[in-house]
This record gives structure tokens, C-alpha cells and sequence, in this order.
């Protein structure tokens, strides 16, 4: 009997399937032997799509990014395999190290400090490495305060190493009392909030994102959308963020019209009253509050409200008291500009960026003097900004036919340059050397890309771009963990497709693999997105001197960095000085970069003045750029560097395209 139960039980094991990430992890196993990381990684993640659940796989596929040096890929790998299983120390070692090397001290403060209380030493000794610092420099500056220096920075410092040490009723303190110095930071509102989310005080965070949600800083509003409930506020909970922050005009305003919509009118009546006065307050709860006593019967309280309203420069708003009032509404026409002031205001446009308005003008300029080449050179730069590629041929053509040399060169220049782009087949590349303080690192960017142009709007292309930096690494390998790199340091080859300029939009996708000249290894690499630009003033190539802006904004999706998406926009604006032999542009310099990853060094803010130099000597696309920034980081939670930062920032740029 026994031997037919064995006989019975060997065959139900023979039975059974085999582990469905049998094959796929055989296939890992042997190649990591044979030193082929990039196999063994796909086979483990095919492994891991079978089996998810098992942290060994996990691990072994942590330590397999590390041997091709991407420790975010390490790290997040080991994050997986310690949520599966919490009791592995040498796992959660691993991640600890790997989130101080990518930036994430707080999270590593946490598992050492939690390590280290079993008697590990090694923990004992990464956990003080941290913490020691921390420590330090909020005993630094609580002494700083105690000696007369209560200002924002000291404040704000001091909150943040709170907040970083875990000391989270020290950072909601601090928190609070750097936004009541300065009231117009209202990310530190955010700040705040996050820090009474932690502490479990939710009423008291939700009233701190609130008012961070309505007014000031865009980007402080939206943070703080993302930390509240999804649905809408309600009324207690809009008095409660003006408890904290009574002068807040629009939710105070919100919260009128929110009282309205619910029939309380004597209460929404109250709130836009107390933005009414002083006089000359909001002007919109000026409006309502008048509104409202008109239609109550109370018409010699509201008339002095309408007069204030009705001497205001705002067109709609005096047209509703003009409305209930029964009073003729305000129209206003545009006149036409007669022909002979056409040059005049043809100028005027070509200073200010309006371009369609600047054709028509320069058309009607024209018509009076066909034979005026200066008007011909102006209409073929207008069409070229307008992308209207064919007119702007026509005209460029038509001008350096010039007897003037100065005009008949630079048309002669501008029609081969733009038939160039409008080849079947072109090639642009542009480099782009740059040094800057705040890394003490020099870095290098560059691009080849050769594209077909074809009838259907999109440009399929092959493109070359290289990414790198002279200091290469950051850390030390001797601490058992991949160096993190400043930069790709790959040489990144794509086939990728492109649209045509749309209102100064275009969008692009590519595929292709990065091939890092550090580690030797290739990794597949997808990567697209949007951008866009626009400029309107005085170029470095135009005739004369003046102001000038440009602003240029990309969004830009990239696979190897987790499926990040970056947005970064930087706008100049300044005035254009000097002869064309030397030409200068001294401007300021206004920039965002954010991500959807929130990687403290992937959002900051800077500003600061700038100069770009050109002289006639140099091809026309290069220019040196010098830049003196000072920036603030947008989240500091996990943030090794200081809330703000200093950058001298210094470059050549040259393009070109055959």
C-alpha cells in the first residue's frame, strides 16, 4: 500500500506545471555568468511578469542593474524585494544605500535608524553619517533665531532639517512661522501641509493646502491640489484656511459664490463685504456685494458700489452694472489704420511680435512702392517667422536682387539657408559646451539628426545626440555601490519621426539604444515629446538695437530614467546692444524645470542676469552665453543641497544646417 501512495504522489509532482519563470530565469542565470547583463535583465523581468511575488528575483535583478550602473533601476528593485519581504536585512542595507547615493536621505535615515536598533553596526555608522549633520544644523540654526536672526531663510533652514530628521511638529512650527514672514511663498504653505499630513493633524493640513490651492504661485496651487481630497472643499473647511490666511482674496471670493450657489445669502454677503473694504478692494466682490443689495431694494447702499465699479477700467464688469442699471453698454471699435501710416505701424508689430498684423502692413507698403527691396527682405523674414516657407522664398529672392549689398547679402544668405530647409532631405546639428558652478562640472550636449522632409507634415529622422561631463562620477565605488553619474554619458543613436512647426509647436518621438562610454553597456532608450518657442524684439542678427524676449518651453518623456516626464521652460528678456560687428544681448533670465518623478534636482526655479555674444567673425548660429543664477528648489524633502543655490553658468552654442 505504501509503495502505491509513493507511486500515486510521484506522479502528481510529475504532474504539476512547471514554475512558469522556470525558463526565463535560466536563461538569466546563465547569462549573468556569462557576463551578459543586459540579457540576464530582460530575462529577470520576464521572470518577475511570472512571479511577481518572489523577492530573490527581485534582488538578483537589483544587483544586475548595479553591474551596468542604473542605481534609480537598483533601488527601486530593492524597494520591491524589501515590501515583499521586510525581514531581510542585507535587502533593505542595499536599498538604504542606494536611496543616500540617489538623493533620498530621509528614506535611508529611516531603515538605518530602524537597522541599527538590532545591533548592526554598519547601520549605526550610515545612520550617524546622516543624522550627525542634520542635527547639527538645526541646533546651528535654532541659535541663529535665539540670536536675532528671525528671518525667512533661518526659518525655512531650519524647517526643512526638521522635516528631513523626522522632528515633524519642529517643521510644522517653523513651516508656518517662514510663510508669515513671507506670505507671497506660498509653497511653503505645501510644505506646512505635508508635514500636518505626516503628524495625522488633517484639518489643520487641509486648511494650509487650501490656501496654497487658491492664488499666488501656479505651481504652489498645484502641488497643493495634489495633496487634497478630490472632492470639493467644504464651507468649514474654507473658514478654517482664512483663519490661517484671512487676506486671501480669491478663496475668500470662492468661498462668496460657493455661499451663494447654497441659498446663504446674508453669509456670502459678509465675505464680499470684507473684500469690498477699503476701498478701493476687490473689484469683482465690489460688483457682487452692489448686486446684491440692488436686488434686495437697498439701491442707495449699492449705487456708491456701482459708481466705483462704473469708474473702474474694466470693460464686462461695468457692462453688467451698466446692464441692471439700464444704461447704454460700452464698444469699443478698432479704426483702421489708413495706408499712409502702414510703415509706421508695420514697425511697430515687427517690435512687438505680431506678426500676421506686421504682413499685412508690409503688404500694404508694398503695393505703394513695388520696387522697395528693403520692404521685399522684411516680408521674407515675416513669412519665415509665420513658417510660410515658399513666400518667404519668393520675397528672399526677389530682395537680394538689390542694388544695396548690405540688403542683397543678407537676402542671399537667408534664400540659401532656407532652401536648405526646404530640401527633401536635410541635416542639422548643434552642439552646445557649457560649464557650470553649482556641479564644478563641465558638460558637454550635442546632436546630428538627418530627416526627410514628405508631403503628410511629419519628418522621419535619424539622429546621433551625445550627453556627458568631464568629472564623469559622483561617489566613491569602494562603498560597494555603483558611482551615480552626473550625467547619461552615452553616445544615444535613435530613428525617431517629427511634425512641422504648428504655431510654433512641434512634436517628435524616437527608439533607439544609449551606449554609455563609462560602462560599455547599451540600454534600449525611448524618448519624445513637445516644444515650443517664441521671440519677438531685436535678434542678435537683426539690423538695429533693442529689446527683445524669447521664451521656450519643452516637455519631454525619457525611459531610462523610470518613464520620467520633464518640463522645463526658460524665458529671456532684455535688450539687444552694440554694432553687427559686436552684438550683445544683456537680459534676465526667467526658468522652471519640474518632473513627474518630483526628484528634488529635476525641480527648481532661477532667475538672473544673462549675456549672449555674437560677433560677425563667427558663423551666424554660434554665440557665447554667460549667466549668473540664483535658484530655489521647488521640494526639499530628501534634498541633500540647500534650499536655494548659486550657478555660474557658462557656454558656446553653434548649429548649423546642410
Amino acid at each position: 500500500m505504501r509503495t502505491v501512495i509513493l507511486f500515486l504522489m510521484a506522479g502528481l509532482a510529475l504532474a504539476q506545471p512547471p514554475d512558469a519563470g522556470y525558463a526565463a530565469l535560466a536563461r538569466a542565470y546563465d547569462a549573468l555568468k556569462a557576463r551578459d547583463y543586459d540579457t540576464a535583465i530582460a530575462n529577470f523581468l520576464k521572470g518577475i511578469e511570472a512571479t511577481p511575488g518572489r523577492a530573490s528575483i527581485r534582488k538578483d535583478l537589483a544587483y544586475a542593474y548595479l553591474k551596468v550602473g542604473e542605481n534609480i533601476l537598483a533601488r527601486d528593485q530593492f524597494r520591491e524585494a524589501m515590501t515583499i519581504d521586510p525581514q531581510d536585512t542585507q535587502v533593505a542595507m542595499e536599498f538604504a544605500f542606494l536611496c543616500y547615493e540617489t538623493k533620498e536621505q530621509v528614506q535611508a535615515r529611516r531603515i538605518f535608524d530602524r537597522i541599527r536598533k538590532t545591533g548592526n553596526a554598519v547601520a549605526e555608522q550610515a545612520f550617524q553619517n546622516i543624522d550627525t549633520p542634520l542635527a547639527a544644523g538645526i541646533e546651528r540654526w535654532k541659535r541663529a533665531i535665539e540670536m536675532g536672526g528671525d528671518n525667512f531663510s533661518a526659518r525655512f533652514d531650519l524647517a526643512t532639517l526638521a522635516e528631513q530628521r523626522d522632528q515633524l511638529p519642529l517643521a510644522a512650527e517653523n513651516y508656518e512661522k517662514a510663510w508669515r514672514l513671507l506670505p507671497d511663498r506660498r509653497s511653503v504653505l505645501v510644505d506646512l501641509g505635508r508635514v500636518l499630513k505626516a503628524l495625522r493633524e488633517d484639518e489643520r493640513a487641509n486648511a494650509a493646502l487650501l490656501a496654497a490651492s487658491r492664488g499666488g504661485e501656479p505651481r504652489a496651487a498645484e502641488m497643493a491640489r495634489e495633496l487634497l481630497p478630490e472632492r470639493y472643499p467644504y464651507v468649514p473647511e474654507f473658514r478654517k484656511a482664512l483663519e490661517l490666511d484671512p487676506a486671501n482674496v480669491e478663496m475668500r471670493r470662492e468661498l462668496g459664490f460657493l455661499l451663494l450657489r447654497m441659498d446663504h445669502t446674508g453669509e456670502a454677503e459678509q465675505e464680499f463685504r470684507k473684500l469690498a473694504e477699503p476701498i478701493p478692494g476687490d473689484l469683482l466682490a465690489v460688483t457682487q456685494l452692489g448686486l446684491l443689495l440692488y436686488a434686495r431694494g437697498q439701491r442707495d447702499a449699492a449705487m456708491p458700489l456701482f459708481q466705483r465699479v462704473l469708474a473702474a477700467n474694466d470693460q464686462d464688469l461695468s457692462n453688467r452694472v451698466r446692464s441692471v442699471l439700464k444704461m447704454p453698454q460700452i464698444v469699443v471699435a478698432r479704426q483702421p489704420s489708413g495706408s499712409g501710416n502702414a510703415p509706421a505701424m508695420a514697425d511697430r508689430s515687427l517690435e512687438a511680435g505680431y506678426m500676421k498684423d506686421a504682413l499685412r502692413y508690409l503688404e500694404e507698403v508694398l503695393a505703394a512702392d513695388p520696387d522697395d527691396y528693403s520692404i521685399m527682405l522684411k516680408l521674407g523674414w515675416t513669412n519665415n517667422i509665420l513658417h510660410r516657407d515658399t513666400q518667404a522664398l519668393h520675397w528672399f529672392d526677389q530682395a537680394r536682387k538689390s542694388s544695396d549689398p548690405k540688403i542683397a547679402a543678407e537676402a542671399e544668405h537667408a534664400y540659401n539657408n532656407l532652401r536648405g530647409d526646404a530640401a527633401p532631405i536635410r541635416t542639422t546639428a548643434w552642439f552646445y559646451p557649457l560649464f557650470s558652478t553649482r556641479w564644478h562640472d563641465q558638460f558637454g550636449y550635442a546632436q546630428v539628426k538627418t530627416e526627410m522632409r514628405t508631403k503628410f507634415g511629419l519628418m522621419p529622422y535619424v539622429s546621433v545626440r551625445f550627453v556627458g561631463d568631464t568629472r564623469e562620477t559622483l561617489g566613491n565605488s569602494s562603498s560597494g555601490v555603483a558611482p551615480q553619474y552626473l550625467s547619461e554619458s552615452s553616445f544615444i543613436v535613435g530613428l525617431g519621426v517629427g511634425t512641422r512647426a504648428w504655431h510654433g509647436f512641434t512634436g517628435w518621438f524616437e527608439a533607439g539604444s544609449a551606449m554609455g562610454y563609462l560602462t560599455g553597456h547599451m540600454l534600449p532608450d525611448y524618448r519624445g515629446g513637445i516644444s515650443a518657442g517664441r521671440g519677438m524684439g531685436q535678434t542678435l542678427a537683426a539690423e538695429g538695437r533693442g529689446f527683445f524676449s524669447d521664451t521656450t518651453l519643452d516637455a519631454i518623456f525619457v525611459s531610462r530614467f523610470g518613464n520620467d516626464f520633464l518640463v522645463y521652460s526658460q524665458s529671456r528678456a532684455g535688450y539687444t546692444v552694440g554694432p553687427r560687428e559686436f552684438r550683445a544681448q544683456i537680459y534676465m533670465n526667467a526658468n522652471l524645470t519640474f518632473d513627474s518623478q518630483r526628484a528634488p534636482w529635476a525641480n527648481f526655479v532661477e532667475t538672473g542676469p544673462g549675456i549672449r555674444i555674437h560677433a560677425a567673425s563667427m558663423p551666424r548660429a554660434m554665440y557665447f552665453t554667460g549667466n549668473l543664477l540664483r535658484g530655489a528648489y521647488l521640494i526639499n524633502q530628501g534634498n541633500p543641497q540647500r534650499p536655494n543655490f548659486n550657478d555660474v553658468r557658462v557656454g558656446v552654442w553653434y548649429a548649423f544646417t546642410r
